[in-house]
């Protein structure tokens, strides 16, 4: 199957993109990497009258650092992530991320901005922007806005963006020291998407968590930031603990049932994967949820 027909504009700015939005509203889409775009296309999930190849906007791309925050132009690529020195250090939750991102010629094309407007609740960049608090910056006819990421994302491929709004960078705040990060995946094949997946990022003081956020992607419509953590903070660790937060996190998680797992399944793997994250990041390999898990 191909797509239907379309017409073809090429921005040439983003000015000239929120025009080309404004005049013809949800009958537009917009491409960026394409990645994601193009197959929904071909499969006639989408079929919008016109595409607005924003793909040439250089002002869209790079990452800058402040004192306050790491900025992400929505284009920049998955490949340009990875590569990035500032982001290895600054966010290096994000570049172990961008490497379970599909197959190498996915993420030579993807962006950032592409993976975050189209919203696949099993994607991985969508659950790392809840894990690390970002804000995504959002450019309309009347100016800029920035929503927190947690709010960003409304259901499956749905967002916080208006038909006539672009997605135009993302801003992560400057981790503090003591921060550490834990990424997994299950997956059937590496590239494929997740079954179950966790992005986390916590302070780790004294031998507990000062802080921490757990976002769980592949488990509901959206990325899931997990109330269980709570369970975790501000106390001492221990298996009663653990297994206390385990049975919180099953009851606050809404999977859904496909032919790659049943929602029972799903639950299951969440509860494991929340125990090696702790494991890991409190350097406990000894610590247990015991029937919980």
């Amino acid at each position: 199957m191909k797509a239907s027909a379309f017409n073809y504009a090429r921005a040439t700015s983003v000015s000239d993109a929120l025009e080309l939005l404004r005049t013809h509203g949800d009958r537009a889409k917009v491409l960026s990497g394409g990645q994601s775009l193009m197959p929904a296309m071909n499969l006639r999930l989408v079929a919008p009258e016109l595409i607005v190849d924003i793909g040439g906007l250089a002002e869209l791309r790079g990452v800058a650092v402040t004192d306050e925050c790491v900025r992400i132009g929505a284009l920049t690529r998955h490949a340009d992530l990875a590569r990035s020195a500032e982001i290895a250090v600054r966010a290096p939750l994000l570049s172990e991320a961008v490497s379970h991102v599909a197959h190498p010629a996915i993420r030579n094309r993807g962006t950032l901005g592409g993976s975050l407007a189209q919203a696949d609740p099993a994607s991985e960049l969508p659950a790392c922007m809840v894990a690390l608090d970002a804000t995504i910056v959002i450019r309309g006819q009347a100016g800029q806005r920035r929503v927190a990421a947690v709010d960003f994302f409304t259901g499956i491929y749905e967002t916080a963006l208006s038909p006539d709004e672009l997605l135009v960078a993302v801003e992560l705040p400057v981790a503090n020291k003591n921060c550490s990060h834990f990424f997994c995946e299950f997956a059937r094949r590496l590239g494929d998407y997740a079954i179950v997946g966790l992005a986390a990022q916590a302070i780790v003081e004294a031998g507990g968590f000062a802080d921490l956020r757990l976002a769980y992607f592949a488990v509901g419509n959206r990325p899931v930031l997990a109330t269980a953590a709570a369970k975790l903070v501000g106390t001492a660790p221990t298996p009663a603990v653990l297994a206390d937060a385990c049975i919180t996190l099953s009851g606050e998680l809404d999977p859904h049932n496909d032919q790659q797992a049943s929602s029972s399944m799903r639950r299951h793997l969440a509860k494991v994967l929340l125990v090696r994250c702790v494991r890991t990041l409190l350097d406990r390999p000894d610590l247990d949820a015991g029937g919980s898990v």
